[in-house]
């Protein structure tokens, strides 16, 4: 017992590595990604830099919940083919370890992340997904400081106009600054100001422009000229410009947990599309979470390469399988929403030929004497290498000729 527990924990080790670092990876890439598109967005609509970091927060969820799949795929495959390389995997084979008995660690993985991924996918991503959205309309409408525009005019309400021509790093300098307002009953104010700098009030509506060596201009229909006011420091009052609320929760598919996506899409007064759409999205994460579940016997179908053979082929099939399923599954939902096929049809049945397709991999691996699920394809492969390297050979020996 004690000897099998260590071999475990072995297994475990082996495992947990290259998942973690795959996992770490992937996050940080996608991350990376959506971190340049961010900031460029913040950057358009003059919103502040911190908020970059709340968005990546919340769309953290969605990373993980694609590559958690990929790191346990990955994870699983990689400390397999190390102890196949090794000729461990055949030590453990040689002294009664079948590969059911094998698989128990990798399932321990799997249904763990399984268990994380259905709660991100049906619990926390459509709360996170919700926050993004909120703060993507808090910037469009000004609500983080995002309608104050350096070197442009800018619309504070119906009837005011701003233009500021330098900012300090920390936003709260202003120089060069020109505003224009024009009230309802045909007054008017322009003021021209060196520098300036808001305040907040005890009004959530309002807010203190502090002007300072400056020109104030007043005029009214009632004034026989405008007024003219040259000061060092004067306090002008801005109504902030009301924001439209954010809509609630729910306004999109992914943003609604999973057993919201059934009760939409049982309801007998939702329209017709909108059922489909959410019968087909909860079908689509349901699929994707136990597509998990099959991961393991792929991951250690491709993971054990034909004898006196290190190709990485099979981490490179392993990929492409399981991207080409997401996809298919993407298809699939798309379809199921349009109403040309059924969701449940549309998403289960190639999961059902995925199924099939891997249970064949790990019988071949499992129980044929000398099975290699990989063998004509690796030796296709090696075929297709061996000619291009002649190609190679004969095109640098044709040039040589040339150049003599």
């Amino acid at each position: 017992m004690t000897n099998l527990k260590l071999i475990d924990r072995y297994l475990a080790r082996q495992i947990a590595v290259p998942l973690m670092a795959t996992l770490a990876i992937s996050a940080m890439l996608l991350v990376l990604d959506k971190m340049l598109r961010l900031f460029d967005f913040v950057a358009r609509e003059g919103g502040p830099v911190g908020v970059v970091w709340r968005m990546l927060a919340n769309m953290l969820p969605e990373y993980l919940s694609l590559g958690i799949p990929i790191g346990l795929m990955l994870g699983i495959l990689l400390g397999f083919r190390k102890i196949a390389l090794s000729s461990e995997l055949d030590v453990l084979r040689a002294v009664g370890f079948s590969y059911g008995r094998l698989m128990r660690v990798p399932y321990m993985f799997a249904i763990g992340l399984a268990l994380v991924n259905l709660a991100i996918v049906g619990f926390v991503q459509p709360y996170s997904r919700y926050a993004y959205e909120g703060l993507r309309f808090e910037l469009r409408s000004g609500a983080l400081g995002a309608s104050i525009k350096i070197g442009e005019f800018n619309q504070l309400g119906k009837r005011m106009t701003l233009r500021i021509e330098k900012s300090s790093d920390s936003g709260r300098d202003l120089r060069g600054i020109f505003l224009m307002a024009d009230g309802a009953d045909g007054k008017s104010l322009a003021v021209t100001a060196e520098r300036g700098t808001f305040l907040a009030t005890d009004d959530p509506d309002t807010i203190i422009f502090r002007l300072n060596n400056g020109r104030l201009v007043h005029d009214s229909p009632n004034f026989r000229a405008p007024r003219v006011l040259a000061f060092e420091s004067h306090d002008l009052p801005i109504d902030l410009p009301k924001i439209e609320a954010f809509r609630h929760r729910g306004g999109k598919n992914l943003e609604l947990t999973m057993p919201e996506l059934v009760s939409v899409g049982t309801n007998p007064h939702s329209s017709p599309e909108l059922r489909r759409e959410s019968i087909s999205n909860f079908h689509f994460r349901l699929v994707e979470v136990a597509m998990m579940m099959l991961l393991p016997l792929l991951a250690v179908g491709l993971a054990v390469p034909p004898k006196r053979s290190s190709s990485a082929l099979g981490v490179f099939l392993s990929i492409v399988m399981v991207v080409t399923y997401h996809k298919v599954n993407e298809y699939g939902e798309a379809a199921g929403a349009l109403g040309t096929v059924d969701p449940a049809i549309a998403l289960w049945v190639p999961f059902v030929v995925f199924a099939a397709l891997i249970g064949w991999i790990y019988h071949v691996l499992a129980h044929r004497p000398g099975g290699q699920p990989i063998g004509a394809l690796e030796r296709v492969f090696t075929l297709i290498f061996s000619r291009i390297k002649a190609i190679g050979r004969l095109g640098r020996a044709k040039l040589h000729k040339v150049a003599e």
